[in-house]
């Protein structure tokens, strides 16, 4: 009691707390690394074990502290009265105890907000159905069902559908229907199962009120493989029929019921009445939404067989150009010579696809792509975007191109919108919130941005571009140890050698920025041209940043069409060549006009 263990311990766990409390209101403040907090938590706690065994050992005296055997039993020590004590122990408390309301009232309102958004009554999410298939390799083929079911309700006016990435999130959790409405924003969900054996396939679907679980419709069908057509057709309808007759508190009568109907088969163009083309249809489109080389080929093959059965299907070689566009994209075997043959191929199917169907959304998103990121045509792709949107308003995929297409014309507010729709209609898709973090950048909002980034991350941890792109966010504000951490983490090498190249020349590491520009060189010089360029352009070395800039326009750069906004080429804006290239590429202010 004499050496005040007991008021040691006390006043150390609550100026320990204090501190604690003010450390989680400023560190995020001045955006210290997560391992900052955890650090100051494990030094109180071994300082805490250190004051008390030294209260214990020492006494506090006049002429300093000595060890307890050396002080008499009768020695007076100072000391503070009982009053002062409790007086302050209960302010620093009451300080602490006000930084945790602060801290609690702050996170809860920034939580609110970001919930606010209405859920409509006539919106719908399709999750994944599931395989009860004895072949679990049928995967793709109960995928692939509920996958066309949402395509045809996406295309249905006035409904909004929740995209696919984020409705198959929920794949193989046991999330509850509140959950997933709330999470998703939608009013009602349409759940279901697939079990094919042989020609016999068994489809069980059911329409389910979010917010409270309620069952509001459910059918079983059994039926022969070839009839699979149908029974989407009729499911897709009967959804429609249930979620007006619900708005309109009726059934619908016979001339809605045409109308539904006339919508449905709309909707539903393109497709085929071969089973076996279908099939490779829907295992395309499995690998396709996996998005990896390794997969995309996957998806190729199974696209390249169903046009071959069906030569007739629209929608299969949309997908075919979508897979030849991808390796376009990011793919790096085979060089220039590679890339010509797969956009040679993709064209090829975009005109295939269009011929039999003019206006098929996916053949215009295939075109519209080909446009902006190969052929630089930005007053085409405007025009087939245009087309495209009007026929699918909710499609997450051809608002991100859309926001692209409008950077690319300086137009950051509308891209920074467009992104933002995207995301609004697919949360839980990583490239969504890619693009919203890159338009966010380019705005200027680096803290959102990195926000974004960190969100696409979590759902997608080997994302390219991601990790380095919050690397820029960095790098744009000088902060350039942290710009490399940060891209050092990224699983794409033209995206990870940009950014450590261009944060070490920062830094004076000339030899380290030297080093990761000739591996950028070495590697990427038929598919990254761009990439150079913007480490030239960073560099102010002018003359071998337009000589990559232009190298990057013969091979069709898909990296070309962010120039107007690239926050890399700042150093390029007073040069002549700037204006004249940017007339060469058609992206002059008097060309976009």
């Amino acid at each position: 009691k004499r050496r005040n263990v007991y008021k040691v311990a006390i006043t150390y766990a609550v100026v320990a707390w204090l501190l604690i409390q003010a450390a989680s209101i400023l560190l995020p403040t001045f955006e210290a690394p997560t391992w900052v907090m955890k650090a100051l938590v494990v030094f109180l706690a071994l300082g805490f074990i250190i004051s008390v065994m030294i209260s214990w050992a020492f006494e506090a005296t006049p002429e300093g502290l000595k060890r307890t055997e050396n002080v008499p039993p009768d020695a007076v020590l100072p000391t503070w009265s009982p009053r002062k004590f409790a007086t302050f122990i209960v302010a620093v408390a009451v300080i602490a105890a006000g930084l945790l309301a602060f801290n609690l009232f702050r996170t809860k309102s920034v939580a609110l907000s970001t919930t606010a958004t209405p859920i409509t009554n006539k919106s719908v999410a399709v999750l994944a159905f599931a395989n009860l298939s004895d072949d679990k390799g049928s995967e793709y083929f109960s995928d692939g069902i509920s996958e066309e079911l949402l395509t045809v309700l996406q295309k249905i006016p006035g409904l909004h559908v929740a995209a696919r990435t984020s409705a198959f999130s929920f794949k193989g959790k046991n999330a509850t229907a509140q959950e997933i409405g709330q999470k998703l924003g939608v009013a009602h969900l349409v759940e279901g199962s697939v079990r094919k054996a042989g020609d016999v396939v068994r489809i069980a679907a059911r329409l389910t009120q979010a917010n409270t679980g309620e069952e509001q419709w459910s059918e079983n069908y059994t039926r022969n493989l070839k009839d699979v057509f149908a029974v989407q057709t009729e499911i897709a309808q009967t959804i429609v029929e249930q979620l007006r007759g619900r708005l309109t508190g009726g059934a619908a009568n016979p001339t809605t019921k045409a109308e539904i109907q006339a919508e449905v088969r709309a909707a539903g163009k393109g497709g085929t009445k071969s089973v076996e083309a279908h099939e490779a249809y829907l295992q395309g489109r499995f690998f396709i939404n996996r998005h990896s080389e390794k997969e995309t080929d996957q998806a190729r093959v199974a696209y390249q067989r169903e046009v071959e059965l069906d030569p007739k299907f629209a929608l299969a070689w949309a997908g075919l150009a979508q897979a030849h566009i991808w390796y376009c994209n990011f793919a790096t075997e085979g060089g220039q010579k590679g890339f010509n043959d797969h956009l040679t191929a993709a064209r090829e199917a975009v005109e295939r696809a269009l011929i039999l169907e003019p206006d098929l959304p996916e053949a215009l998103s295939a075109r519209s792509l080909i446009e902006t990121n190969f052929d630089y045509n930005w007053k085409g792709a405007a025009e087939t975007l245009r087309k495209a949107l009007a026929l699918a308003p909710q499609d997450p995929a051809l608002l991100m191109q859309a926001g692209n297409l409008a950077a690319a014309r300086g137009e950051k507010t509308q891209s920074l919108e467009f992104d933002r729709r995207a995301v609004a209609l697919d949360p839980v898709n990583a490239l969504a919130r890619e693009y919203l973090a890159s338009a966010l950048s380019v705005t200027g909002k680096q803290e959102e941005a990195r926000a974004e980034y960190a969100r696409a991350i979590e759902l997608n941890p080997s994302a390219p571009n991601s990790h380095a792109g919050a690397g820029l966010t960095y790098l744009l504000e000088g902060k350039f140890e942290e710009a490399a951490v940060a891209a050092q983490k990224d699983a794409a090498d033209w995206a990870r050698l940009l950014i450590m190249s261009c944060a070490r020349w920062s830094q004076k590491r000339v030899p380290e920025s030297d080093a990761a520009l000739a591996e950028l060189i070495a590697n990427t010089s038929e598919t990254g041209a761009y990439q150079i360029a913007e480490v030239y352009g960073y560099r102010n070395d002018k003359d071998h940043a337009f000589e990559w800039l232009e190298r990057a326009r013969r091979q069709r750069d898909a990296g070309l069409p962010g120039l107007r906004a690239d926050t890399l080429l700042p150093n390029l804006h007073d040069d002549p060549r700037w204006n004249a290239f940017l007339r060469t590429m058609g992206l002059a202010d008097d060309q976009l006009k």
